[in-house]
């Protein structure tokens, strides 16, 4: 028997994955002949399982584990599984230490690098950019968990081997590991204090007053949020240019990156998380719709940014 326990922040391809090589190994021992395949049948099963418990919605009411069992051909699978509400999984836990990047401020890390945008991101940019802008799924896929986890401690030691690793490395696990950094910031790149303001001025049904209010919100960040910002903002322009091959569109792009980049405080979401309908709240569709504004923005400079700053207010 096989025991599955999927965490609240890995993929269903993390937890098959692993499952469908025990599936496979267990095929391989003399105990009698089975149908081919069995393994990746099985393994299917599981999948679908795991995907209708956690489109139930009695799935999500419950905060108990669920324990289920499948079997075929003499292997049984036992799995459980229970629902982890969206602010529990995204939860930013701000690191203690002050020497890695991850968890660690964006403006420390910057500081420290003597760099306008972390390494860590410029590296992984690029590397997407050179072999996997033209890969199908880009950011969509996941990458396998285990490698995201040894690029993340390679990149928190500042070892010698980054650039070798980087080229030898899948280019999802790559995309992953960009995305695991700013899910791990100790608050969003576009800042706790500003979220507020990102979905007033994204409800703007004014173009003008819509496009005032949006630029105003991009002068107000710090310095190395808004270069880095604007960094990645031009990346997922070009990995969305390559859309005909990638299958990725800037709308594909916002909805990966929109929730990572901008999201409520731990106190916002405590406050107005009251049901189960509310752990998909609308505001999850207004980050995306913030991101996807930049994206379809036409370019936008830092210094233009700032040379404007002279003619208004900073504070929002």
């Amino acid at each position: 028997m096989t025991d599955v326990l999927p965490q609240p922040d890995c993929s269903l391809t993390a937890v098959c994955e692993p499952l469908e090589r025990c599936c496979l190994d267990q095929l391989e021992e003399p105990a009698g002949k089975r149908p081919p395949n069995t393994g990746a049948r099985l393994w299917g099963r599981v999948r679908s399982k795991l995907l209708r418990q956690k489109l139930d919605p009695q799935t999500v009411e419950t905060k108990n584990w669920h324990t289920d069992v499948i079997e075929m051909n003499g292997i049984k699978v036992e799995f459980s599984m229970k629902f982890t509400s969206r602010d529990m999984s995204l939860k930013r836990t701000p690191s203690k230490k002050q020497t890695g990047v991850f968890g660690v401020k964006i403006s420390v890390v910057t500081k420290r690098e003597r760099s306008k945008v972390p390494y860590i991101v410029r590296q992984c940019v690029e590397e997407v950019e050179k072999r996997g802008i033209e890969e199908v799924g880009i950011y969509r896929i996941s990458g396998v968990a285990t490698d995201i986890q040894a690029l993340k401690a390679v990149f928190d030691a500042n070892n010698k081997d980054i650039l070798l690793m980087l080229s030898d490395m899948d280019i999802n696990a790559i995309a992953g590991t960009l995305k695991l950094y700013f899910r791990e910031l100790p608050e969003p790149l576009l800042t706790d204090r500003l979220y507020p303001a990102f979905m007033e001025g994204i409800a703007l049904s004014d173009p003008a007053a819509k496009e005032n209010c949006m630029m105003h919100l991009l002068r107000s960040l710090p310095d190395p949020n808004l270069i880095t910002f604007l960094f990645l903002l031009e990346h997922l322009k070009r990995v969305a240019e390559k859309e005909p091959v990638n299958k990725m569109s800037l709308h594909n792009l916002a909805t990966v990156f929109g929730p990572t980049l901008l999201r409520p405080s731990e106190v916002e979401s405590k406050a107005h998380l009251t049901s189960a309908a509310d752990i998909w709240s609308h505001d999850v569709m207004a980050q995306v719709q913030v991101l996807l504004y930049y994206l379809q923005h036409p370019p936008i400079s830092f210094a233009e940014l700032k040379r404007n700053t002279l003619y208004f207010s900073t504070d929002v």
